[in-house]
């Protein structure tokens, strides 16, 4: 914590404890580059401000101003987040961990993160940067209960924000994923692998794994569609123009994007939620 009050980075979300811009950052901080967040959260929370009020806009809205963030299905169970807060919590981000699991498209990290940093209440969190730090002190691969065990452990009567933010922080500068600087990090006296022999962070809870290549991917194919559409429905017929793609794949990209919410058919024309 002594290395963490030295070294955390002066970011948006950590000047707050607002849930529902911690909600959100979280939300976009998964697997998004920090720096396009930074840019990018204060836009989002001046169109919608407050749960109530993305849950007052239409999914395509929330969609629409998630462009170039990534992943779109984050910006559908954010909107879904925010209708059953609305519903059900008042408008508000709730700070019980049941609750907050609850909501759609909420999973153990984010639900624990917004306890953590909106609500200082106890929770230890595990992300990649936190799952990848356990693994190596142990030097062990951790299964998910494993890893959440172990950082329920070490977090145990703990200042909740700055213990999970240091231990966040020391995976992100310094127990890297291709190059952890052993020799800066403030717990190598603690550290079982210390570099040494085969990562035990590879394949560990928490850890991300390599993905299939993007470029030329039906991912891909889904993103494009939905940029296009954040301009203006397209008609059906023009989609494999739109994609330049043969029908066939055009048709079973656009099923994939009806059947998860994020495009709607409207006669003979595909647009936004």
């Amino acid at each position: 914590m002594a290395w963490g009050r030295a070294n955390l980075r002066d970011l948006p979300w950590r000047r707050t404890r607002d849930p529902w811009t911690i909600l959100v950052s979280e939300v976009m901080l998964q697997q998004t580059q920090v720096a396009r967040i930074v840019d990018r959260l204060p836009r989002f929370l001046a169109r919608f401000p407050t749960p109530s009020a993305c849950a007052a806009a239409s999914a395509g809205h929330v969609v629409e101003e998630w462009a170039g963030l990534g992943y779109n299905r984050r910006a559908l169970n954010l909107h879904r987040a925010a209708v059953a807060m609305a519903a059900d919590h008042d408008g508000e981000v709730p700070s019980d961990l049941g609750a907050l699991l609850a909501l759609p498209g909420i999973g153990p990290y984010t639900a624990r993160a917004v306890r953590a940093f909106a609500f200082e209440l106890p929770a230890a969190v595990v992300d990649t940067n936190i799952g990848r730090v356990l693994a190596r002190l142990d030097n062990v691969t951790l299964s998910p209960g494993e890893a959440q065990e172990r950082a329920d452990v070490l977090a145990a009567a703990q200042p909740v924000w700055l213990w999970n933010q240091s231990l966040m922080e020391l995976g992100a500068q310094v127990c890297t994923k291709r190059a952890p600087a052993c020799e800066l990090c403030p717990i190598a006296a603690s550290c079982r692998w210390r570099g040494s022999g085969a990562d035990p962070a590879v394949g560990s809870a928490g850890v991300s794994a390599p993905q299939a290549p993007f470029a030329g991917s039906d991912r891909q194919l889904r993103g494009q569609l939905v940029d296009a559409l954040r301009a203006a429905p397209v008609a059906m017929t023009a989609v494999p123009q739109t994609l330049d793609v043969p029908a066939e794949r055009a048709r079973r990209v656009v099923a994939g994007l009806v059947r998860d919410g994020l495009a709607v058919e409207d006669g003979r024309k595909l647009r936004l939620p």
